[in-house]
């Protein structure tokens, strides 16, 4: 870190005392990445897999995550599996004001998308995740947060449950099919996390009358919707589709993490 010389057999520095082994930094080349992911040198917080994923299921549904333009890490999450003849999708992004955001929105997509996928209710789905965010708190003053929205396609029905500002949208013609659990001032008023207290999610099912397209989102992409025309459900894939809405939220700003989760329903691409 500090470029004293070193002998190849030293494992740290005699002069600063960094460990050599430690990973070169993606910026400016360092090695002094330290155990939590910065650079020692120049501050920047290392890329990692969260920082942008793609998930693409047979049959075509599709997710992309990403951790945007403005923030150092992605603290959203997503899930999108199929069993037994549905498919689940969970999106979670963490409420950054709380700590290890990433760690609280991270914990309730695995839990809640594995509990889904099983075929349990959607509201116990639901109360099982936020139990495991619950248990990273050490306190309400120590708390880590994340809204939540899960999907479960089957049958031809959506049914939809959700804790904050997380949406979901039936395309085409961004047909909401959640409300904001936040006051008119933004405050969100419903969360997952050990100082939540005792929330439950709300639930909507939801039949739609024609081939289509389910959007599940985080408000990294939502916030650029207004005004905006969506994409016509045609033969496009919706992974190419998950991916033009990312561009739009990236031009138009890009100030937050983005997650874009796309499920067909119909004959609608394939």
């Amino acid at each position: 870190m500090c470029e004293a010389s070193v002998e190849a057999t030293h494992l740290y520095c005699e002069a600063c005392g960094h460990a050599l082994s430690a990973p070169v930094c993606a910026s400016c080349g360092a090695a002094a990445v330290d155990a939590d992911g910065y650079c020692e040198r120049c501050g920047l917080r290392q890329p990692t897999g969260r920082d942008h994923a793609e998930i693409v299921l047979d049959g075509g549904a599709a997710g992309v995550t990403d951790k945007g333009l403005r923030r150092a890490r992605n603290e959203d999450a997503m899930a999108l599996v199929s069993s037994g003849g549905r498919i689940v999708t969970v999106v979670c992004d963490g409420v950054g004001s709380s700590p290890r955001a990433d760690e609280a929105s991270a914990v309730a997509v695995e839990t809640a998308a594995g509990a889904l996928a099983r075929g349990m209710p959607t509201e116990e789905a639901f109360a099982l995740a936020a139990r495991a965010v619950a248990k990273l708190g050490t306190s309400v003053d120590d708390a880590p947060a994340c809204t939540y929205v899960s999907a479960v396609v089957e049958n031809g029905t959506v049914t939809v449950g959700w804790a904050g500002d997380t949406r979901a949208y039936w395309l085409p013609g961004g047909h909401l099919l959640t409300e904001d659990d936040a006051a008119p001032t933004g405050e969100i008023t419903a969360w997952l996390g050990a100082d939540a207290g005792d929330v439950a999610p709300q639930v909507r099912v939801y039949a739609p009358r024609a081939p289509g397209l389910l959007l599940v989102c985080s408000d990294g992409l939502w916030r650029y919707l207004r005004g905006h025309t969506f994409p016509a459900t045609d033969s496009t894939p919706p992974i190419e589709t998950a991916r033009a809405l990312l561009r739009h939220a990236l031009e138009s700003g890009g100030q937050d993490n983005v997650t874009i989760v796309l499920i067909p329903l119909g004959d609608a691409h394939g």
